[in-house]
This record gives C-alpha cells, structure tokens and sequence, in this order.
C-alpha cells in the first residue's frame, strides 16, 4: 500500500482501523522479518499465485477505499488512487480470474458507477438518497452486475462478491424508497458469517434501519459502540446521529454529530456533519 500505491503511514492505519503508532510497528516488524528471514524480492511462480490472492484483494480493497472516500484532506474523492485501484483489479482479473477477483472487480465498478453523483459542483457530498441516479453509469453498473452474476455462479465467492452484491442491489433500484432492503439485509447477514467484522455490522444496522425503521437501527448500532470496537469509527457515530435526527431526538443527534466532527479529517465531510447540527441545533460551523 505505501511502495506501490503511495499510501502514507497514517492512510493505512486508518484503513485497518488501528492507530498511526500501531501501524509504524507493524511495518517496522515486517521489514524486520523480510531482512531476518532473507526473503527476496521476485515474481512468484503460477502455483503461488492463488496462494498469495486474498493478500492482494485486500491491498486493491483497501487502496481503492481510500480513493473512493478519502479519510483526510479537502477531496471528498481521491481519483489517482481509485483509477490506480481499479487498474490493478483489471490487471489481477486478466490474470488469474478467480471468482473474488471477479467479484472485487465487480464491486470496484459498482461503486465507480456513481462517482459522478458522489459530489455537487462545488465538490460538497450528496449523500445517497439526494443523489441524481440519471447521473450514475449504466454502462458500469452492466458491467459490475455481469461479473457479480459470474462469480456466484461459481459457488466459490466470498465477501468481495457479497459487497458487490449489495452494491447491485443498490445500482437495480430507482431510489432509496425502492430499494429492496430485505435482501440487502440477507446479503450482509451471509457477509458476516463469511466476514465478521463491526464494520459489517455497522452496515447490516443501517440497513435494518432501511427495513424496520431507525428505532430497530439504533439499537444495532448502539450495541456496538456499546463493545467499544468503534469508538473512534466516524462513521458509527454519524450513523448514530442521524438516526436519532430520524427518531426526533435533537439533543442525542447533536452528541453523536459532534463526536463525529471530532473524528472527520476530510474537509467535505466536516461540512456535510456541520450543516446537519446546525439544521438540528443552531450551531453555527
């Protein structure tokens, strides 16, 4: 992530949810163990290929999260780094086309299908349910849903497929009233079996929301943050607040939204939280 793709040290621990310090003692420990154990730098043969797949998936996930959502800085999107992401998933899919790799692919192009209604003229977020779907890429979406189809057909898929799954269901539907919620939630509920993770629970509780209303949400969500894995996760907290906005409850919203803008680093981000206080509390940004 930091030789090839230009991460920086503070992108990547942010990435895997682990502090700046945390993540400069791992690196420092594999570049430890590379040295000790002589481990040199070469192509692997074929046979190893489909051994080292799922470390690599991870790395393209992770690099093309930071593009599509940058964590920091004054660019809701990172172009160089979702382009750079997307180049590589291409590259992996033409050479070794395992179903992951399909599915990665896939959910890459779901999600670049939707870049340009990600953001107004002014570069400001336009959150899902306001965003113009004339505006999304059909041609993309034909593309994602086809290789999504390719690799569940196979039987061998895993949790790259299921989120692109997910994004399907998303690209299908004419708004977010129309969306099928129900099988959204049964897709995060097979993702958690493959992939458990608080961050797919956090997503099966928004979704929940989506289906039952944001009472049933909220409990989700504050079980989590009640375990404490998500503690410094803005978005747990910025989905906390806005289902309370939801609810009618201005006082928990505002708690919610202003330890998110504790945590949001990226300036469309921090004005999106501001305005949604502000609509709810008179705070002036």
């Amino acid at each position: 992530m930091r030789e090839v793709c230009g991460l920086g040290t503070d992108e990547i621990a942010r990435a895997f949810l682990v502090t700046q310090e945390a993540m400069k003692r791992r690196i420092t420990r594999a570049k430890d163990s590379i040295r000790s154990l002589r481990i040199p730098y070469e192509i692997p043969s074929r046979g190893e290929l489909r051994q080292r797949l799922e470390a690599v998936l991870q790395v393209v996930y992770l690099v093309y999260n930071e593009g599509y959502a940058a964590t920091a800085g004054e660019a809701l999107v990172r172009r160089e780094l979702a382009d750079e992401a997307l180049f590589l998933c291409r590259l992996l899919v033409g050479l070794l086309p395992e179903p992951e790799a399909l599915g990665l692919l896939g959910l890459i192009l779901l999600h670049e299908s939707r870049r340009a209604a990600r953001a107004d003229a002014a570069g400001e977020v336009v959150r899902l349910e306001d965003q113009d779907r004339s505006l999304w890429d059909r041609g993309l979406i034909a593309e994602g849903i086809g290789l999504v189809f390719r690799s569940l057909q196979s039987g061998r898929f895993g949790p790259y497929t299921l989120q692109a799954a997910i994004a399907a269901v998303h690209a299908a539907a004419l708004s977010v009233a129309a969306t099928d919620w129900a099988q959204i939630v049964r897709l995060y509920d097979m993702l958690l079996e493959r992939s458990p993770s608080p961050v797919v629970e956090l997503n099966r509780g928004i979704a929940v929301a989506m289906r039952d209303g944001p009472e049933a949400g909220l409990h989700l969500v504050d079980d989590l943050l009640g375990r404490g894995e998500l503690a410094d996760y803005l978005p747990a907290h910025a989905a906390r607040a806005d289902l309370n906005r939801r609810l009618g409850r201005p006082r928990e919203a505002a708690l919610s939204y202003r330890r998110a803008l504790e945590l949001a680093l990226q300036g469309p981000e921090r004005r999106f939280l501001e305005r949604r206080l502000a609509e709810i509390s008179g705070f002036s940004p």
